[in-house]
Order: C-alpha cells, then structure tokens, then sequence
C-alpha cells in the first residue's frame, strides 16, 4: 500500500466523524458531504508531516470550510429563516438507513429542535459551540478558524450555549413513551378530537413548517390551540401515514390522495407533552430525504 492509499484509509477513518461535525455545522446532508469531499483533496494537496494528530487536523479544516459555507450563505439567503427546517435524518422505526454512513450519525443523533436553534446563530458563534461544545475542541485551536482569542472565543461558545439551553427543549428519553404521544396526537387528529389534541400539546407548543419552494406552505405557529386547528384543517387530507424515526426521535410520513408523499413531521416531547413540531412540505425536498415509503 502506497502513501495516497494509506492516506485514503487514515481518511475513511475519520469520515463519519468529520461528517457529524459538518452536519451539526451545516444542517444540511448534501453540504455536509461537500464539506467532506472538500477536505479529502485539502488533504490530498497538503503536507502533513509535522501534523501529529491528523483528526484533530481534519476537524479543524472541516469546521473552517463549514465557517466559510455558513458565512456565504449568511450573503445570499432568501428564504425566511423563520420557517426553516434543517434535513432531517430519517429511517423506518425498526430499520437501518439505506447509507451506513448516516446510520452511523444517528448513534450519536441531535435532534432537530436543536438543529433549528443552531441556524439562529451568527457563523462563528456555532462554530464555537458545535466544536467545543459537541466535540471537546479546544477554545485555543478554535480561535485561529475564527480570527479570535481563544477569550474571545470563549464567550462565543458561552453566548451560543445559553441560546441554546434557552431555546432547545431537551427530549425525553424513553422512545416507546415518546411514540405513545405521537400516536395519541394523530388519532386524535384523524378522530377530530379537539381536547384530545390539547391533551398531549404543550400550552406553548411550536408548529414550524417548511415548505421550500413552496412558500404557501410555509407557516411557524405558536400555542396550542392555533396547533389544533391547523391539525384539525389538514387531517383530512391525510390519507395514510407511516412511523419513522427523525434523528432518532419519533416522526411520521404523511400520504396523500394517489399515495403521495405530503409530508414529514418531526416531534419533540417533553414531559409527555409535544412542544415542538417541525414538518417539511416541499414535495421536491423530500424526494431527496430517503424518506422510508417514498419507493412504493
């Protein structure tokens, strides 16, 4: 085996790795994987013969590229950020994904609560955060990336950390618990049980939908009782629906009449309550997720 394989090989090692510090920093699966792909030939281009330890080297070089994709997207956004909805990371509940790389990520899966959350934060602010906060950089290899010292990269981490702790509801951890809720929240949606609705929904429940290049659909709603009208106003559209897991959470897919996909819905649960619901609308969207069911 020559130098490029076993370069190769050091690579492949630390690829799911690196790919779960670009999803955290991106949202995003397919920039993720250009992130990826892009320190790959960083890699194949650079000498690294003073680098003594190489993953700590290539999750820094992720996080810079990832700094510089946040920043250019920062310029030219137009969508309202409001109503975003990061990609979701979906399987069927007692199935593997398709690609045994992202199966890997939903070991160690962060929910899309927290993903919406990340998105309110300044480029280098989650950077700091994601690193240090999610992957035990430290603030002193952090500062070069974002051309500050390491103090003062410090309180970008301490300043995204509270966003967070504020803003991020923490799950609870029992998944069947969890999956009881959701059933409980469709039946009643489907039965058009409006006290069952208010039932499993938190007061200050959060509805955001997504719908992309679809902007009709976009919505964010707030309160349990605007949540269950619009849950009563679009079940009877629904004409089927399918369990999955989004970023290891429960979730459904939604069909319409023909057997389309209508939607996806992510939930977030706490103390048996719902407190957050996030959907994606867009129908072009979710033809690219590998949403379970989309194969007929």
């Amino acid at each position: 085996m020559d130098e490029k394989d076993l370069l190769a090989e050091r690579f492949q090692a630390d690829r799911t790795h690196l790919k779960a510090v670009a999803y955290r920093m991106l949202g995003s699966l397919s920039e993720a994987e250009d992130a990826v792909q892009e320190a790959w030939l960083k890699l194949s281009r650079s000498d690294i013969s003073e680098v003594q330890n190489l993953s700590g080297w290539l999750t820094t070089v992720v996080g810079r590229l990832c700094l510089d994709m946040l920043r250019s997207r920062s310029s030219r956004r137009e969508d309202p950020l409001e109503y975003y909805v990061p990609d979701p990371l979906v399987r069927g509940p007692e199935g593997a994904t398709r690609d045994p790389e992202e199966e890997a990520l939903l070991t160690d899966s962060v929910g899309l609560a927290l993903l919406v959350v990340l998105e309110t934060l300044g480029p280098a602010e989650r950077l700091a955060f994601v690193l240090h906060d999610m992957f035990a950089v430290s603030f002193d290899e952090i500062a070069p990336i974002v051309d500050r010292t390491p103090a003062a990269t410090r309180q970008l981490a301490s300043r995204a950390r509270r966003r967070v702790q504020s803003a991020a509801p923490a799950p609870a951890p029992d998944l069947t618990r969890q999956r009881q809720v959701v059933d409980a929240f469709m039946a009643a949606s489907k039965a058009g049980d409006f006290e069952g609705l208010l039932a499993v929904l938190d007061p200050d429940v959060v509805l955001r939908a997504d719908g992309g290049k679809v902007p009709a659909l976009s919505k964010l709603i707030r309160g349990a009782e605007a949540v269950v009208r619009q849950a009563l106003t679009f079940a009877p559209y629904r004409r089927e629906y399918r369990n999955v897991l989004v970023n290891g959470a429960p979730g459904i897919v939604s069909f319409v009449d023909g057997g389309r996909l209508g939607g996806l819905m992510g939930f977030t649960i706490v103390d048996d309550r719902i407190v957050e619901i996030q959907i994606i609308a867009d129908p072009e969207r979710l033809e690219t997720l590998g949403v379970p069911g989309l194969e007929g």
